[in-house]
């Protein structure tokens, strides 16, 4: 059995804490609903198994920055020391590549994005890939289908959502316009943020 069986039954509880999960960014839209091909996807069969999981867990609710349409939901799920990481991201550019990231501080409240600050970064490495040093924030890059819908599934060795330094809880989940390039320093010439979400325990 795959070790993220259980991650979309997540997605009802992040869908019912939408609303504390992230800060919508001022100007921008209210709702923090999935996008379109979202929403039954996630829902269909999950409000069965929640309390078969174990470990820790955490949610961002991902809203679009200003003049973006891009959100979705990310889920951490702590199990056996790593971290399990899910994404479902819409209204990407089709077909693309886009940078994702844990980023330092958790709000979302500007329209750019930017007062999420930079990278996750507690052990002061450079900017990098999964199989070199990295920023504890450096995630595998998302890649939208023909749709502009990414779903996303990678373990992380590293951060954690346990109390920590390397906690990712209480911070934010950035996507950006552009691929990473995983070498410039520190951010990867990613580009603009395209959405924001603030990590809620639970």
């Amino acid at each position: 059995m795959s070790r993220f069986t259980s991650l979309p039954t997540l997605a009802l509880l992040a869908l019912s804490l939408a609303g504390c999960a992230s800060n919508p960014p001022a100007g921008a839209p209210a709702s923090t609903a999935p996008g379109p091909g979202m929403g039954m996807g996630m829902g269909m069969g999950m409000g069965m198994g929640m309390g078969m999981m174990s470990g820790r867990m955490a949610v961002a609710s991902l809203t679009p920055t200003q003049g973006n349409q891009v959100r979705g939901l990310v889920m951490f799920h702590e199990r056996d020391g790593h971290l399990m990481v899910h994404a479902r991201i819409s209204g990407l550019k089709p077909n693309a590549e886009h940078g994702f990231h844990v980023h330092e501080t958790g709000s979302c409240a500007s329209t750019d994005g930017t007062s999420a600050g930079g990278h996750f970064n507690p052990d002061g490495k450079p900017h990098g890939p999964q199989a070199a040093a990295h920023h504890a924030g450096d995630l595998p890059a998302l890649k939208a289908d023909a749709n502009g819908m990414a779903d996303a599934k990678f373990t992380l060795t590293g951060p954690t959502v346990a109390d920590g330094p390397a906690s990712v809880v209480g911070r934010s989940v950035v996507v950006h316009a552009q691929p990473d390039d995983y070498s410039t320093q520190p951010t990867g010439n990613s580009g603009a943020r395209l959405a924001c979400g603030v990590i809620a325990g639970h």
